[in-house]
């Protein structure tokens, strides 16, 4: 990383504090993006490598039209896209342009439709990605009229992707180590055919108030409606496309106040009825995978996590693992300075979520 990467990378991690709301947040990410980058509106979203490429664990915006946001997922699952992630995850140059300027294939040109409907010309797609996987996706939209986004862009866009990784990474490891708010109980909503959202427990419904607070939190009340549609889609594509990434999102306890485990499944064989979609609290192995993602804790040292977790003291572990005491210990001492936890108690209780 240059130093001119360095001090935007610096600079990102500021911007993406957890105490912001996704509004406040896109707002300051867009400010430095627009230096190098030219744009009307902005979205990051963070994906997570232990969970796949699909619906975002947590995200940012500015300036994107809410019913623009609903026209893309709703586009992505009927129409196609021209660039569908998994696919841009492939290339070596993982950035694309769609709308104005990025050809004239059939879903190219349906896609244009929808940005033109809504005000824009063309949005530019970067994967936030690194060897272990893919971080995240930053969308940058320009009006119509503006000229698109041409190769220029596409190189400069690049070079914000050691800032961006820096950025998430530090987004997720600055919230709470352990939970913050209560763990409730499972909750369970349906979604229909038309992916809109039918039947809500009372559970979920408190799931909703705590993870989506009410108007004058400066969270936008479209994001939940925009998530149960892109959950929904994904599903029943899902039923179809066995393939597909797993309908699951594990979201960070920078954004809930704890790591929240968000599944959908379908309730027919087909996916042509009702969804039904669980809310509960992350912990323990569904939680482990994601936890060690975003804190970088290498294999050897979730070996031990997974141990330390059974209650096993550390000559036990080195026994199990076939490690000296030593380096057992240096796994734990790794791990605390990479987590911050100041004792194994504090460690187990953030992954038990």
């Amino acid at each position: 990383m240059t130093d001119n990467e360095g001090r935007i990378a610096r600079e990102l991690c500021a911007a993406l504090n957890p105490a912001g709301s996704p509004v406040e947040v896109g707002a300051a990410v867009s400010r430095i993006v627009r230096r190098r980058v030219a744009h009307d509106a902005l979205r990051l979203v963070g994906l997570n490598p232990a969970m796949g490429i699909g619906l975002g664990a947590f995200s940012f915006w500015h300036e994107y039209p809410p019913a623009l946001i609903s026209a893309l997922v709703l586009n992505r699952y009927l129409h196609g896209e021209p660039c569908p992630l998994p696919v841009l995850a492939r290339q070596s140059v993982p950035v694309c342009v769609v709308g104005a300027g990025a050809g004239d294939g059939r879903q190219n040109t349906l896609l244009r439709r929808v940005l033109a409907a809504h005000g824009a010309s063309s949005e530019l797609r970067l994967l936030v990605r690194d060897r272990h996987g893919v971080w995240g996706m930053l969308g940058l939209l320009r009006a119509e009229g503006a000229r698109p986004f041409g190769a220029g862009d596409v190189r400069e866009v690049q070079r914000f992707v050691p800032a961006l990784l820096a950025g998430l990474r530090g987004y997720v490891t600055a919230g709470p180590l352990t939970p913050t708010v209560p763990a409730l109980p499972t909750g369970l909503i349906t979604i229909g055919p038309d992916h809109t959202v039918g039947s809500v427990s009372p559970q979920a419904r408190a799931w909703i108030r705590q993870m989506w607070p009410a108007a004058g939190s400066g969270v936008p009340e479209w994001i939940a409606g925009a998530f149960w549609i892109g959950l929904s889609l994904h599903v029943r594509a899902h039923r179809r496309d066995p393939r597909a990434w797993t309908p699951s999102i594990c979201a960070p306890a920078a954004n809930f106040g704890r790591w929240v485990l968000i599944h959908g499944q379908p309730l027919d064989e087909n996916g042509h009825s009702d969804v039904a979609v669980l809310i509960q609290a992350a912990g323990s192995a569904l939680l482990l995978p994601s936890f060690c993602d975003w804190y970088g804790i290498t294999a050897a040292e979730r070996r031990v996590i997974e141990h330390l977790q059974a209650g096993a003291a550390a000559k036990q572990i080195a026994r199990a693992l076939d490690l000296s005491t030593y380096t057992v210990n240096d796994h734990v001492k790794s791990v605390y300075r990479k987590t911050g936890a100041q004792s194994r108690d504090e460690l187990i209780a953030a992954i038990a979520g």
